[in-house]
């Protein structure tokens, strides 16, 4: 949910960190939770671990949000799930430094934890920052750096760690949740309902919530250390590190919401003026069912060629399906068979199918996506019911 250059795990190499461990008993752990910031790769927020030597004064900080921009074919790895992240360390003041400088707050949690619970943290992140260890691959909601510190907690405390979960919490669906953080990104909140799908439409475990690095600082607040003595908090001290004033949450007018919608009224207007005039301007269809047939093909992509596990089974294909890439071509070719007035119908009865599965909740779509239906629906009726008997203009 951050990101730095490879190049920063070369400043601390492995020997030092071995002298750095030489006295364990003396660090103390702490989980540090960092405020949203303005791109979509940061817009969740992030967690690290901050291990400081109250003897020595060392302070440094584990990430386990990090990855190399310089990996070969980055983009198409990222894409594809392919890309593998890796746990960092790098000095507690440098860390802070690129959060001052983007203006995103810092809070601290202190762990309460034994001499034995902590020799434990810092034999499991030793372990973890070898060289053989520290990279894996990244998973949005099941494997990332606030899920990574979850369940080092849950391997290091066992059945010592008790969440204290609250049975009224509300529930959420991951899209929900999502949502809270990219409603303030209007195009990237588009982006994301279009690429994942309906498995992200189940509600999520509180343990599951700790995806977010917010849920997971929320969860450590509640949770308790048991069966070591007496009962007591898993957080001894709360400390704001950095605080920023909230970021505005207004919208740009330029979003998918007023965009869409103008879209939808320029397209009934055209509707209206080739009805009148009988003429069909089959060169916007052509333009629109393209695009919509290639928005079709990502999807097809995203689903069955990559290995992210949230694009599957994604029901904006009924609606931005590859198909209309066909359909374009023969209405560029001026085509009047009897096919390209079954799939026209095909395309019409699509889009009313995902209004169905919008209703009875089987996947939430995009709320901005509904005048694009409405063109589909409306363009397709208006073909099926006037081609082969209006000259085209294209």
């Amino acid at each position: 949910m951050t990101a730095y250059l490879k190049k920063l795990l070369l400043i601390y190499p492995f020997i030092y960190s071995v002298i750095f461990f030489s006295h364990a008993q003396d660090f103390q752990i702490s989980l540090l939770t960092c405020d949203p910031g303005d791109e979509l790769y940061s817009a969740f927020g992030h967690s690290a671990i901050r291990v400081f030597d109250r003897t020595s004064g060392e302070d440094y900080v584990f990430n386990y949000g990090t990855f190399d921009f310089n990996v070969p074919f980055f983009y198409v790895k990222f894409t594809q799930r392919t890309l593998d992240y890796m746990l960092s360390l790098t000095n507690y003041d440098r860390f802070l430094i690129e959060y001052h400088y983007n203006q995103r707050g810092v809070r601290e949690q202190i762990l309460d934890l034994s001499p034995e619970q902590t020799d434990k943290m810092i034999e499991f992140l030793k372990f973890n920052y070898l060289p053989p260890n520290r990279f894996y691959r990244y998973d949005f909601f099941y494997d990332n750096c606030a899920t990574r510190i979850r369940d080092a907690m849950e391997e290091i405390l066992g059945n010592q760690l008790d969440w204290n979960e609250d049975p009224l919490a509300e529930q959420k669906t991951f899209r929900n949740m999502i949502d809270e953080y990219v409603y303030r990104l209007a195009w990237a909140d588009f982006g994301i309902d279009l690429a994942l799908g309906s498995v992200i439409d189940v509600t999520a475990e509180e343990i599951e919530k700790q995806f977010l690095p917010d849920y997971m600082e929320a969860a450590f607040g509640r949770a308790m250390i048991v069966g070591d003595g007496p009962t007591r908090p898993l957080v001894k001290e709360n400390n704001v590190i950095m605080e920023f004033p909230e970021r505005s949450s207004e919208l740009d007018l330029f979003n998918p919401y007023v965009l869409w919608w103008l879209f939808a009224i320029i397209t009934m207007v055209l509707t209206y003026i080739g009805f009148k005039r009988k003429k069909m301007f089959k060169g916007f269809d052509i333009v629109f069912f393209f695009v919509l047939g290639l928005l079709g093909l990502l999807i097809v992509l995203l689903w069955f060629f990559t290995f992210h596990s949230q694009t599957k089974y994604n029901w904006n294909i009924l609606w931005a399906f590859p198909g209309h890439l066909v359909l374009a071509v023969a209405l560029m070719k001026n085509e009047t068979v009897t096919w390209v007035k079954k799939y026209l119908l095909f395309a019409m009865i699509m889009a009313n199918i995902t209004l169905v599965f919008w209703i009875f909740g089987w996947q939430s779509f995009h709320p901005s996506i509904i005048p694009l239906l409405l063109v589909i629906l409306l363009r397709t009726n208006f073909l099926y019911y006037n081609i082969g008997k209006s000259k085209a203009r294209i």
